[in-house]
């Protein structure tokens, strides 16, 4: 077992299992981890298209071009960690953790964690692994566990709209709003995305949860 460092988190939502989709984006925003693969674009949960299913995304290395994609990986010094907070007392009762090595990504959980707060371990044996669906792929390959969770890693196009543009003229005083439509600045650009459908039996809930996602290092 491995330990493992914080070095950001960067969003968090909180959602009823009933339905709807909640999501937390923060692009390249934070110094220290710009361009590293640590660097969270964005989290996504909601329910899956099986109504007794939550999805949730976790999106990093964000803004990459296409050129870029094509040789882009994730990191195996890295663990993309979802923190599950299924009593309401924003302390994680369960965690997914994504763990990268030789061209698959390795899910554990959701399980609960070995400590809370800014350090993880690896729990226990992964629940499912995927390979990474290759950039030139021309369809995702999605891997199923006997439990029912089912998993993607690869790279997507950056599913966030923000007009920054217009963004940086609101707040520069010179215009009063967004444009409808607006221009989509993250057109054209992509992310490296960690998709994991888990059957909510397994999430523990009363019908809430909190959700946050972090990325870290091993020391």
């Amino acid at each position: 077992m491995k330990k493992t460092k914080l070095i950001i988190a960067a969003a968090s939502v909180a959602l009823l299992l009933g339905g709807g989709i909640l999501w937390a984006s923060d692009h390249a925003d934070a110094p220290n981890v710009k361009g590293k693969s640590t660097d969270i674009t964005d989290l996504y949960v909601f329910q899956g298209q099986n109504t007794d299913n939550m999805v949730f995304v976790g999106n990093v290395q964000g803004l990459m071009s296409p050129t870029t994609t094509k040789t882009a990986s994730f990191d195996e010094n890295t663990m993309i960690e979802f923190k599950i907070d299924n009593t309401g007392d924003n302390v994680e009762d369960l965690v997914i953790q994504c763990v990268y090595k030789g061209g698959k990504m390795y899910i554990y959980g959701p399980v609960k964690p070995a400590s809370t707060g800014l350090s993880s371990t690896v729990v226990g044996t992964a629940s499912v692994v995927v390979p990474v669906t290759p950039y030139t792929a021309s369809a995702p390959v999605i891997a199923t566990s006997s439990t029912g969770i089912k998993a993607f890693a690869g790279p997507r196009d950056d599913p966030f709209f923000f007009d920054l543009d217009q963004f940086h003229k609101i707040t520069g005083g010179t215009a009063t709003g967004f444009n409808s439509p607006g221009t989509d600045t993250f057109a054209g650009t992509n992310v490296m995305s960690v998709v994991v459908e888990v059957p909510k039996s397994l999430l523990n809930s009363t019908g809430k949860l909190n959700v946050w996602l972090q990325t870290k290092q091993k020391n």
